[in-house]
């Protein structure tokens, strides 16, 4: 895997190194919804998923990536291609920035255009999806920004705190 470098980040594979920076985002319960996440991970199994980081997506069907600063190479977040289905040429993808301050600042934009990019020119894929929850409103701007187009809508798909609420499907085709 090649670093995909960006204007003011890049993104790099998992490294062992990684273990605490997942770990706290694994287990930070405001992003939980987000990420479908209900139970904490403990360490130990974080560490088992970094050592198997070094999979292919072809082998893991998943691809995560490091969102990192240039100018200072410190991991702000991650960015996912998963349920990679090379037969259909799709994948869905998924990014999280762990901190606020980072999350306004369009490293989460540079991030997607560059693993568009990975997926469309180097993977050869005909289309991405994303699922959004309704009120995730910076996703949402995020992903329409790119020329994703709401396919549909998932009634009361998730239960967040303590109410059921709707995703949408969004849906990327190369042109």
């Amino acid at each position: 895997m090649v670093t995909l470098h960006g204007q003011n980040i890049y993104l790099r594979a998992l490294e062992p190194e990684d273990l605490e920076f997942v770990y706290a985002i694994e287990n930070d319960e405001t992003i939980w919804e987000i990420s479908n996440t209900i139970t904490p991970y403990s360490k130990f199994l974080i560490r088992q998923y970094l050592e198997n980081a070094h999979q292919d997506i072809y082998e893991a069907k998943q691809l995560r990536l490091a969102i990192c600063k240039k100018e200072n190479s410190t991991a702000i977040g991650l960015i996912d291609l998963f349920d990679f289905d090379v037969r259909n040429k799709r994948a869905g993808v998924g990014i999280i920035i762990q901190d606020e301050i980072d999350r306004s600042n369009g490293f989460g934009k540079e991030a997607l255009k560059l693993v568009i990019d990975y997926a469309f020119e180097h993977l050869q894929l005909h289309q991405l999806y994303a699922n959004i929850g309704t009120e995730n409103k910076a996703s949402l701007a995020l992903f329409t920004t790119f020329g994703f187009e709401k396919i549909g809508v998932k009634k009361d798909w998730n239960f967040i705190r303590d109410a059921f609420q709707d995703e949408a499907v969004f849906q990327l085709i190369k042109k």
